[in-house]
């Protein structure tokens, strides 16, 4: 399928950004992850500066978020919802943004893709779309 090296995803982000601020047609793709940009303007700085931050790395460990990764997660967690796979996660994910919001639940579910891609490449297995399902419905009772 798709599977674009780091910068290919940024300067897809970077292009919409500019097509954007230049009212040009958009993909279905493009208006998607635009529509997750706007609702994140703290981003808006960096994707109007490409040379800066291109090549920039976001450390966790010194409390940074990385902007793009940030929109991927968003973008992996949108496909999951339409595709509902691994099956189960819109019924889950319906119940929580009943609680709090679309967006929030979004937010909330990226905690748990995040924590089971790193088990995953921690330990050496695939993807565990049972604990990614429980930590989601964990989740939705703590919020």
């Amino acid at each position: 399928m798709f599977n674009p090296t780091r910068d290919q995803s940024r300067i897809f982000l970077f292009d919409l950004w500019d097509k954007h601020r230049a009212g040009a047609a958009l993909t279905p793709l493009e208006s998607l992850a635009l529509s997750i940009l706007l609702e994140h303007p703290e981003y808006h700085p960096v994707l109007e500066n490409r040379e800066r931050y291109l090549d920039r790395d976001w450390k966790p460990e010194a409390g940074e978020t990385n902007p793009f990764l940030h929109v991927a997660m968003h973008l992996a967690i949108e496909e999951q919802l339409s595709i509902d796979q691994p099956p189960g996660i819109r019924a889950a994910v319906q119940a929580i943004t009943g609680k709090l919001g679309e967006h929030g639940a979004r937010h909330e579910v990226m905690e748990c893709l995040a924590e089971i891609i790193w088990q995953a490449q921690r330990n050496g297995a695939p993807f565990d779309n049972a604990a990614y399902l429980d930590c989601i419905e964990r989740r939705r009772g703590a919020s």
